[in-house]
């Protein structure tokens, strides 16, 4: 079985090496089988083709499976880039090595490799998150988790939530340098670089911002590097009524709904009650 790289953008980027195998393999296990067409005909490949996406990824393993073991050459690609790497592919390898079978990777184009190698950030090494949290509490989570260990992270994002992703980097993330890659080696790549807010402002510009595939590449760096502090729930409720100029309930609404502390409810009441008693009120 081969793990094959296609090109993420540009249809030149393919290796003359994959365009060997996908032509020689009996059954190309294709995450979009639609999608993988202009790429077939551009280079006259007419193997079978064989749906593998990550809807179906369970059920379809069985079949290819039963193939391999039947001495079938299969070649895995996704739409773009290298199969297995936030892309469906992995179940199918992980099964074919626990029956013995042969796994050969035809390496070329990644995206996160690719947004890494023109970030221009100092790498000694890096973390690759695939795609970052959606919205709302998980996402405020993941960009605060990243304060504790500073270091260079890779994710990719929908273009539909780019934005929202980069208001919460803004608020969180202020200090961090950002390398930003929309749509690479495709006609219209564009990168961006700088700070969260001057990125978010060249991205609220863009009427054409919410089109296309994003790859982000984080440094974290300086200052919010450091770990933030270890708060007690009274000292977390406290610097809410302070900052937000509210009481003991309003300051406990605001901890509970907004992601911002990881504490529980019972923590929070239980926090409230030693406030009241320590302050009488």
């Amino acid at each position: 079985m081969f793990i094959v790289a296609t090109p993420i953008g540009n249809l030149g980027d393919i290796s003359a090496r994959a365009i060997e195998v996908l032509r020689g393999a009996d059954i190309i296990a294709a995450e979009d089988t639609r999608a993988s067409m202009t790429l077939l005909e551009k280079f006259g490949i007419k193997t079978k083709l064989a749906s593998n996406h990550k809807f179906n990824e369970s059920g379809a393993c069985d079949y290819f499976l039963g193939e391999l073991l039947g001495g079938k050459n299969i070649a895995v690609i996704s739409d773009a880039g290298t199969p297995c790497i936030s892309d469906p592919g992995g179940l199918l390898v992980k099964k074919a090595v626990e029956h013995s079978i042969a796994v050969e990777a035809i390496p070329g184009a990644c995206a996160a490799v690719a947004a890494l190698s023109v970030s221009g950030f100092e790498i000694k090494s890096f973390t690759f998150g695939g795609f970052f949290p959606r919205g709302g509490s998980d996402a405020k989570k993941a960009a605060q988790k990243l304060l504790c260990n500073p270091g260079v992270y890779i994710f990719y994002e929908s273009p539909k939530r780019i934005i929202k992703t980069f208001e919460i980097f803004a608020e969180y993330l202020p200090d961090c340098g950002i390398c930003l890659c929309n749509d690479l080696t495709k006609k219209f790549e564009r990168i961006y670089r700088g700070a969260p807010a001057a990125v978010l402002c060249e991205l609220q510009k863009n009427p054409s911002a919410e089109k296309g595939e994003y790859t982000v590449v984080i440094d974290v760096r300086g200052k919010e590097s450091e770990a933030p502090r270890e708060l007690t729930p009274e000292a977390a409720i406290a610097e809410v009524m302070v900052r937000q100029n509210c009481g003991v309930k309003e300051a406990i609404g605001h901890i509970a709904a907004g992601g911002e502390y990881d504490f529980g409810k019972n923590e929070l009441y239980a926090a409230s009650l030693n406030l009241k008693k320590m302050f009488g009120r």
